[in-house]
């Protein structure tokens, strides 16, 4: 036993019974990323001039979008373990045993994001850009999911953190069950690199270099978003190749290393296209934007924060403003302001600061 006294243990099981109910792990830290990722995304929304409880109403339409394009693609690069001789199909339904691909999460759940843009007038890259680092981070605490469905591991290791895996069965029948099973003998049978410990690291990772980038060069228009998606990429590209669970392979590589280079790729072309933008836009509203819910976007020169100041932007048309604020013994005052905002068909531009 001196040989696993400095590896990590994994958890004896994944699944517990609350009465009737199952209360799986997986699920909980998928739900609990969730709602990190909403919190997170509502305050970098409103600072950016957005409404509080707009990315709640987003994540109507997106998270469950996501949760079936995951779920699809899952199925889609997995399908041997759901299809042919001895396979039960309707365990492609099974969304609570694991499995969950964050590519058809994020594709999907990026047109559910539109959906709900659209039907509120928001610019999505706009609204990309204040949930990337909660994206990224509840993909991190979705991991923890992984940790206790005791998978997506790699190969053995004498690392001082290397992952302990134990042998998992059914009590009642004594039968092997590696997701809903208990592990009785917590004597391992093998020791392996924790990958979803490396990717929920890296992912901790990218969330920080994000939000530093964000806010030492005002990133907008969509950067921040494909910032995250480049970051990640470039690190799910090597741990993917450290994973020895079965995979759907493309010319001799793991389907999910040829995706990671793709959309690294188509990431990075974003940033080099959009890098003349201008600044970080910000969600501008004034009276008549607000009556009617539509969302201009605008560019900000201080986060969203900035009382009464000159918005620029690289449009060429000034707009007269009304920026209305509120004074903390609860006066309004009216001040017109110059704004350089960009155009949006059929909206007039506006200008407001919220304290």
């Amino acid at each position: 036993m001196t040989t696993f006294l400095a590896t990590i243990p994994s958890p004896d099981r994944g699944v517990w019974q609350l009465g009737p109910i199952p209360l799986r792990a997986y699920a909980l830290c998928i739900i609990a990323g969730i709602i990190v990722a909403i919190y997170w995304g509502e305050r970098r929304w409103v600072a950016r001039g957005g409404v509080k409880g707009e990315v709640t109403d987003i994540a109507v339409f997106a998270v469950p979008f996501g949760l079936v394009g995951g779920r699809i693609y899952h199925v889609a690069t997995d399908w041997p373990k759901y299809f042919g001789e001895g396979k039960n199909p309707w365990e492609a339904f099974a969304i609570w045993n694991g499995g969950l691909g964050i590519w058809g999460a994020i594709a999907l759940g990026g047109v559910g994001a539109w959906i709900a843009c659209r039907r509120r007038g928001i610019p999505l890259p706009a609204m990309a850009d204040a949930l990337a680092p909660g994206i990224v981070v509840a993909q991190a605490i979705g991991r923890l999911g992984n940790y206790f469905n005791q998978e997506l591991y790699g190969g053995p290791t004498t690392l001082p953190w290397g992952l302990e895996i134990y042998q998992r069965i059914d009590p009642a029948t004594g039968f092997k069950d590696e997701l809903a099973g208990i592990a009785v003998d917590h004597t391992p049978t093998m020791v392996v690199h924790p990958t979803f410990l490396y990717e929920l690291l890296w992912n901790l990772g990218v969330a920080l270099l994000i939000v530093w980038a964000d806010r030492k060069f005002r990133l907008g228009h969509g950067r921040v978003f494909a910032l995250y998606v480049a970051g990640y990429t470039a690190g799910r590209f090597w741990i993917e190749i450290m994973r020895t669970d079965l995979a759907t392979e493309v010319y001799g590589l793991r389907i999910n290393v040829v995706t990671s280079v793709v959309v690294f790729l188509g990431a990075v072309v974003y940033l080099v296209l959009t890098a003349k933008k201008g600044g970080r836009e910000v969600i501008v509203r004034g009276d008549a934007a607000e009556a009617d819910g539509d969302a201009v976007a605008g560019t900000d020169p201080d986060d969203g924060n900035a009382s009464e100041a000159e918005v620029e932007s690289n449009a060429d048309t000034k707009v007269e403003a009304r920026t209305k604020t509120e004074a903390h013994a609860g006066t309004e005052s009216k001040t017109d302001v110059k704004t350089e905002a960009t155009k949006v068909p059929g909206i007039e531009p506006a200008a407001k600061s919220d304290e």
